[in-house]
């Protein structure tokens, strides 16, 4: 969808409920992504973005055309509800014993399923050490992180979703980056 399709598919979903699930169906696996990659929780995940899009529709109507994408305003929703999930709750604790035992090699014909499934829970182990030090970084930098490095988002976007200068936003992603480096030293 070009920037003019979706400028119209939000005038009119200020009115129409229809328009607002095509919209929430060109975005929800996009900020689902975002939620999962920040809090590491399928359930959490699914909770907030329910949040993001429940916001989205609430507020609609307030929502003015900057010539900017609509998925930059709902990442800003998605940022601010995950900013208030931490601040509300524990973070999230996974066990990886528990995973592992559950996972039983006594049938010889799924040797190959448990394979895989040993090689997606090293895969999992370490996006959740990634994601364990990520969370160890003031809220600012995890931010800017995981938009530029999970969300491939452009500079100048993470400062429309944060509202923050381009400038700004290339400082705390270096300053970010470089504490990250030295939590994994």
């Amino acid at each position: 969808m070009n920037v003019e399709q979706e400028r119209v598919l939000v005038e009119r979903a200020k009115d129409n409920t229809e328009a607002f699930g095509e919209l929430y169906d060109q975005y929800y696996s996009q900020i689902f992504g975002y939620v999962l990659k920040r809090t590491a929780s399928i359930e959490v995940a699914q909770d907030v973005t329910s949040e993001v899009f429940f916001k989205a529709l609430k507020n609609l109507r307030q929502f003015r055309w900057r010539g900017v994408p609509f998925s930059s305003w709902l990442y800003r929703i998605a940022t601010n509800e995950i900013a208030n999930y931490f601040t509300k709750s524990k973070p999230w604790q996974f066990s990886l014993e528990e995973v592992s035992n559950s996972i039983s090699s006594s049938d010889p014909s799924t040797e190959t399923e448990l394979l895989q499934a040993e090689a997606e829970l090293r895969r999992h182990e370490e996006f959740l050490t990634l994601h364990e030090n990520i969370s160890k970084l003031q809220l600012k930098y995890q931010e800017v992180i995981v938009l530029r490095f999970f969300e491939d988002k452009q500079l100048k976007e993470i400062g429309e979703i944060l509202g923050k200068r381009e400038g700004t936003i290339k400082s705390l992603l270096h300053r970010g980056l470089e504490k990250l480096r030295k939590l994994t030293e």
